[in-house]
């Protein structure tokens, strides 16, 4: 891949991993939860999936399953009930007693818990098969090797991909002093709730 192209795909590979899409709105949402470490290492499920998608878009399949509406809109569906399960999830979930004054409550969660909501979220995102199928290829040089430009776009789309993960969970770390007190988290629990619940709505109302 010529240098050219790589300053190219960078600052627009990153104005893609910085849109608030299902898996940032997520992040956030555990961030504030359950804190930035936990947001973090919860991220590598999305990682993987996205680690996935390349690799079936070099390898063609990726463009098969970018053709076929019903596998289109099979994990569009998928992926809509899922997000709008975990709204509900949050909108439901009890708060935790806690003084007045005092450090922000965090919740608590397994790790693989929160890995494999990141993964399930970024694998059913059809979105997703339809950035690496159309995007990447716009910066394929023809005249060179096609997998080693794919892997060279992969890697760099993982690298700011990680760098998005961080920022919305960060964000939504620094709203954490909301949650001091039973209503803050009710409250907290409630937005972050219906942010996943409208993420939901787009994706399953989303055309291609």
């Amino acid at each position: 891949m010529s240098l050219d192209l790589l300053l190219l795909f960078i600052p627009a590979a990153f104005a893609i991993n910085v849109l608030p899409g299902p898996n940032n709105m997520l992040a956030m949402t555990n961030g504030l939860r359950y804190g930035l470490f936990d947001a973090m290492k919860g991220g590598l499920g999305r990682l993987v999936a996205f680690i996935i998608l390349i690799v079936l878009t070099a390898t063609g399949l990726g463009a098969i399953l970018a053709a076929s509406t019903t596998a289109f809109y099979a994990l569009k569906i998928g992926g809509a009930i899922y997000l709008v399960y975990l709204g509900i999830r949050l909108w439901r979930s009890k708060t935790e007693g806690v003084e007045d004054i005092g450090e922000p409550q965090k919740s608590k969660i397994s790790t693989y818990a929160i890995i494999r909501q990141e993964f399930l979220v970024a694998i059913s995102n059809p979105k997703a098969i339809l950035v690496f199928t159309a995007f990447f290829p716009q910066f394929i040089d023809p005249a060179l090797p096609m997998l080693p430009q794919f892997a060279t776009m992969g890697v760099t789309f993982v690298f700011l991909e990680i760098i998005a993960l961080f920022l919305y969970a960060i964000s939504g770390k620094q709203l954490a002093f909301l949650t001091r007190t039973q209503k803050g988290q009710r409250m907290m629990n409630r937005t972050s709730g219906s942010f996943l619940i409208a993420a939901g709505g787009l994706l399953a109302t989303s055309s291609r």
